[in-house]
C-alpha cells in the first residue's frame, strides 16, 4: 500500500482548511493496529507525491521554503527530496492519533499535530494554537505558515490591531484527546504542550478570547493574572446563565446571556467589545443583556480594543476581580511586567499578529 501521513505545520494548515471548508473535521481515526500499518507503509523515498491533491485538501500552499512534513515509522524510508520533511516515529503512537483523508492520503489529528507543532515553540504560541482547536473557531488555512516562520498575517498588520479573521466550525478536538496525546508525551521536549493543555480552557469563539482568557487565566510566573486558581473553578468560557423572570423583564425579553469569561467565585462577567459591538443595535442589545444578568447579581467588565494592548489597564481589571472574589491579588515573582508582555506578544504571535 503506497501512502503518506502528513504531519506537523503541514497537518496544522489542513484542519483549518477543513474546519473553514466544512465547519468540521470530517476525516476518520485510525486504530493502533491500522496505524501502525500505515505507518510501516508511508515510505515518501518510493512514491509520487500528487502536491496538488494535497493542495486541494489544504495541506500544502506551494510557498517558496515550505516543506512538506511526513511521518514515518521506518527511518529507511526518509526522503531527501526536495521540499520534504519527514520525521521518523518508531514509537506505537496513542490511539486515534493519525486519521484517513482519503485514499492513501493520512494526516496527524488535530491533537497530535499540535503536539508535533509545538516542539521548540513557546508556551502563549502552543497554548493559542490548543485554544483555537477546542474553540468553535478557525485561523484561515494561510496564515499558519507565516504564524509557523514567526510573522504577521495578513501582511502589514498593525501593531494596534487586536482582533483576527476567522471562521466559525464545531471543535477539532476534545479535552479527553489533549490529555491522552498529552500522558503519551513524556520527555522534556514535548513539556511545553503538556503545559499549554493544563492551562487551556474549552469553548473560545474568537482569536481575541483566546488572548483574553490566555492573560487572565495562565499563572503569573508566565505572565498571566491566575484567575484559573480562583475558587468555584476559576473561570469558564462561553457560559450560559439562563435568567430568572425578573431579569428576563429587566432584559427586556432576553431569556438568557452568555458570558465570554465568567468568573463564579467573584460573580463577574468579563467580556470583550470588539467593532462589531461598536453598532447602535448591538449596543442596544447588550445594555439589555447587561441589566439583565445584574439583575441575577452578575457583575459585567468589558474591555475594549484599546485595553487589550494595554497591561496595567489588564491588571487593574483582574486586582478587581480578586477583590470581588475576597481574594489576595499578589506577584510571587521577579519581573512581572516583562512577563506580562512577553505573555500578551506571544499570544498575539500565536494568532498571526504583531507585538504591541
Amino acid at each position: 500500500m503506497e501512502c503518506i501521513v502528513v504531519s506537523h505545520t503541514s497537518a496544522v494548515r489542513g484542519a483549518r482548511a477543513e474546519r473553514c471548508s466544512y465547519a468540521a473535521v470530517t476525516w476518520h481515526p485510525l486504530d493502533k493496529r491500522e496505524q501502525r500499518r500505515v505507518l510501516a507503509s508511508c515510505a515518501p523515498n518510493k512514491i509520487a507525491i500528487d502536491f496538488e491533491e494535497l493542495a486541494r485538501k489544504g495541506f500544502w500552499q506551494g510557498a517558496e521554503g515550505e516543506e512538506l512534513h511526513i511521518l514515518i515509522g521506518d527511518a529507511s524510508h526518509v526522503s531527501r527530496k526536495s521540499g520534504l520533511h519527514c520525521h521518523v516515529i518508531s514509537r506505537p503512537l496513542p490511539a486515534g492519533a493519525i486519521m484517513r483523508v482519503g485514499a492513501g492520503l493520512y494526516c496527524c489529528s488535530p491533537a497530535f499535530a499540535t503536539l508535533l507543532y509545538s516542539e521548540g515553540r513557546s508556551l502563549p504560541e502552543v497554548y493559542a494554537l490548543v485554544m483555537e482547536l477546542l474553540g468553535i473557531y478557525s485561523l484561515p488555512a494561510e496564515a499558519t505558515l507565516p504564524i509557523a516562520w514567526g510573522g504577521v498575517w495578513p501582511d502589514f498588520t498593525d501593531r494596534h490591531n487586536v482582533e483576527q479573521e476567522h471562521c466559525r466550525c464545531e471543535p477539532a478536538v476534545t479535552m479527553r484527546e489533549l490529555r491522552a496525546v498529552a500522558a503519551w508525551a513524556t520527555g522534556r521536549r514535548y513539556a511545553t504542550f503538556r503545559r499549554a493543555v493544563e492551562y487551556a480552557l474549552s469553548g473560545s469563539a474568537s482569536p481575541m478570547e483566546t488572548v483574553m482568557a490566555g492573560m487572565f487565566s495562565i499563572p503569573m510566573r508566565w505572565g498571566g493574572f491566575n484567575l484559573r486558581a480562583l475558587p468555584q473553578g476559576g473561570i469558564f468560557l462561553n457560559h450560559r446563565i439562563d435568567f430568572s423572570p425578573r431579569a428576563v423583564r429587566m432584559a427586556s425579553g432576553i431569556p438568557y446571556a452568555v458570558c465570554d469569561l465568567y468568573i463564579p467565585a467573584a460573580g463577574s462577567d468579563l467580556e470583550y467589545n470588539g467593532g462589531y459591538h461598536e453598532q447602535e443595535s448591538v449596543r442596544v442589545r447588550d445594555g439589555q443583556r447587561n441589566n439583565g444578568l445584574k439583575g441575577m447579581g452578575v457583575k459585567v467588565l468589558v474591555i475594549n480594543r484599546d485595553q487589550m494592548i494595554d497591561i496595567v489597564a489588564l491588571e487593574a481589571i483582574a486586582q478587581s476581580i480578586y477583590d470581588d472574589a475576597n481574594q489576595r491579588f499578589r506577584y510571587q515573582a521577579a519581573g512581572y511586567r516583562a512577563r506580562q508582555l512577553a505573555l500578551l506578544n506571544g499570544l498575539r504571535a500565536g494568532i498571526g499578529l504583531p507585538p504591541v
